[in-house]
């Protein structure tokens, strides 16, 4: 797959799968809904995956993805398709830097959400927004 073939069935998901890794190097893997947004060119152009910590029940605010991206904020995001005919199967990974965002990056994060899951659009997220700027696409099809 080509970057941009890796970028846009990415962005096209509708769930991804966030690893992080603990101070000690322990993984953790959790699915979540997330969406993509572009950096202005000033930055490091690189896309930012976005993903809050919204209204969905939860035992705690304090979730162990956020402490684990304060603690190393490399991140893999993987989204894939699986299909018993194998001839439709694909998946792509997006390396990242992540960290807790704010300001204009923010309310970008919030709105790409919101446009992208209707569940958001009666509730919007409230918690903290993550940004995890993509260094590395990869992906695979199993037919060109």
């Amino acid at each position: 797959m080509t970057i941009e073939q890796c970028r846009q069935e990415f962005a096209d998901a509708r769930v991804a799968r966030l690893a992080t890794v603990n101070a000690a190097g322990a993984p953790h893997l959790v699915p979540v809904t997330f969406a993509v947004i572009d950096t202005v060119p000033t930055d490091s152009a690189a896309p930012l995956v976005v993903f809050a910590v919204d209204h969905k029940p939860k035992a705690t605010t304090a979730l162990r993805r956020l402490d684990n991206i304060a603690a190393n904020p490399r991140v893999a995001f993987l989204v894939d398709r699986y299909d018993d005919d194998w001839d439709r199967l694909w998946w792509v990974r997006a390396d990242a830097n992540a960290a807790v965002i704010d300001g204009e990056y923010r309310l970008r994060a919030i709105a790409a959400l919101r446009a992208k899951y209707p569940q958001y659009e009666l509730v919007a997220p409230h918690g903290v927004v993550v940004g995890a700027a993509v260094h590395r696409w990869s992906g695979w099809r199993s037919t060109a």
